[in-house]
């Protein structure tokens, strides 16, 4: 009787395409695949006489709303309190947005909308606009491309010629170097390019160039990543008043979002650190804000400490509030601990030999609880793809 043979073993390149097949079914939410899009909520509203006209109303409102000043109590009619207790029932209660929707803009000023109590002043927010979404897919790279960086380059460096040789990378981080330029600098394009940015490139290239670590006596480093989001046209030369700067941040619909979005993931629940909800939760909603009227960035060249480019002095009976804003980012233990987490992955990354230790980077990545993914369920794609492979090779 014949002895069964051996299986043979997996080939290296099968090896490292594994977990990209495991994980084959992660895409980003689209507008269909949302639990409750405001969007979708506002056309099933349309369809009901007696909500479309709540909402209507509702929309009216927004216009006595939006005058107060930064000392000044927002004044919410009582009859807009009362339209909206109207909708508590309607899709449009629970509707969120996605950053990364076509109709971003759109979608917000719905759910500002119905959402009045909300809009000015209420800087304690608990509840983000955008759907509790964390999306994970695997770093992926053409690792062969690794071998063409300067061995001896600081980080910040490497991850920005990683950047460069990714088309879609380059194109975004080249048309917002344009827009910031010095001669031709104009704030408002360049945060608008800023936010195209971190919003259209991979989360793998966007952190990787803004969260980059370099060692404390490594100022060229530190300055590399200072600059990342071209703070010389992005920010105001003269630092304004924290609470002036959030009043301009709270009247735009998409700041006022992100800055909600911030306030419900970057909570930190205690001084070591602990964030309300996952750290990768709190950096991407701290990128959000990048290119925003609040736009955080690093302190010095020296370490990894952000701010906000603002100053409470001049703040009166409110410096108590304005130094709890301005510390909700420079003395923020979640969000600290958040930055040195992703900055110790990155760090991993070229620790060691990359044909060695692409799976012991993903099982590290995976132990972290900054890191570690949500529960999924493959598709039935990606299994089938799997199976097939791995039989043929038995």
């Amino acid at each position: 009787m014949a002895r069964p043979q051996n299986p043979r073993p997996l080939p290296p390149a099968l090896l490292l395409l594994l977990p990209l097949l495991l994980r084959a079914g992660d895409h980003l939410p689209t507008e269909g695949r949302f639990t409750n899009s405001c969007i979708q909520a506002r056309r099933k509203c349309q369809a009901d006489p007696t909500c479309n006209a709540t909402y209507h109303y509702l929309n009216s409102c927004a216009s006595s709303i939006s005058t107060s000043s930064p000392a000044e109590e927002p004044l919410v009619p009582e009859d807009c309190m009362e339209a909206a207790q109207q909708l508590r029932n309607s899709s449009l209660m629970s509707c969120t947005c996605h950053r990364r929707m076509k109709n971003q803009a759109t979608c917000l000023d719905i759910y500002w909308t119905i959402h009045p109590a909300r809009s000015l002043g209420d800087y304690e927010l608990d509840v983000s606009p955008y759907e509790d979404t964390v999306t994970r897919k695997p770093w992926k790279m053409n690792l062969s491309k690794l071998n063409m960086l300067i061995p001896d380059s600081d980080l910040c460096l490497k991850f920005a010629m990683l950047c460069t040789l990714n088309d879609k990378c380059d194109r975004l981080r080249k048309a917002y170097g344009e827009a910031c330029s010095g001669s031709r600098c104009q704030r408002h394009t360049c945060q608008r390019q800023l936010r195209a940015f971190f919003e259209k490139a991979s989360e793998p290239h966007s952190q990787g160039l803004l969260l980059c670590p370099c060692a404390p006596t490594d100022q060229g480093c530190g300055q590399r990543r200072r600059n990342t989001i071209a703070p010389s046209c992005a920010l105001p030369s003269e630092a304004p008043n924290c609470l002036e700067l959030r009043h301009v941040c709270v009247s735009d619909p998409l700041c006022r979002s992100r800055l909600a979005d911030f306030q419900t993931h970057c909570h930190p629940m205690d001084i070591l650190g602990t964030c309300a909800t996952e750290q990768s939760r709190c950096l991407r909603a701290y990128m959000g804000l990048i290119g925003t009227a609040l736009t955080p960035n690093f302190v010095s060249n020296i370490n990894a400490s952000v701010a906000l480019s603002c100053t409470c002095r001049g703040s009166g009976n409110l410096q108590e509030e304005c130094e709890r804003l301005e510390e909700s980012f420079s003395h923020n233990p979640c969000l600290m601990e958040a930055i040195s987490a992703k900055m110790r992955f990155h760090s991993q990354l070229f620790s060691q030999d990359w044909a060695a230790s692409t799976f012991s980077v993903m099982e590290r990545q995976n132990k972290n609880p900054a890191l570690r993914p949500q529960p999924w369920v493959p598709t039935l794609f990606s299994c089938t793809l799997t199976l097939i492979l791995l039989s043929s090779l038995w």
